[in-house]
């Protein structure tokens, strides 16, 4: 089964958990009146909101991720 096949017959959450464990989205958000930064695993789950882009990408890459900035 070539790769392309292979992604058509993940399940759904199969799809869901893919990157889990390598990506995070940095996104840009208003929070509390100001505009700040949320961080979210490759599901969606929000895991953080920070003040800046830098803090959220540094903070990413301390966990051995990598950002995928969303828009």
């Amino acid at each position: 089964m070539i790769a392309i096949e292979k992604l058509r017959a993940l399940s759904t959450t199969d799809f869901a958990s893919l990157g889990m464990s390598d990506l995070a989205y940095v996104k840009p958000v208003h929070a509390d009146g100001q505009a700040r930064y949320a961080i979210h695993a490759a599901d969606g789950t929000q895991m953080a909101v920070v003040d800046g882009r830098e803090v959220a990408l540094a903070a990413v890459r301390q966990h051995d991720l990598e950002a995928v900035d969303v828009h």
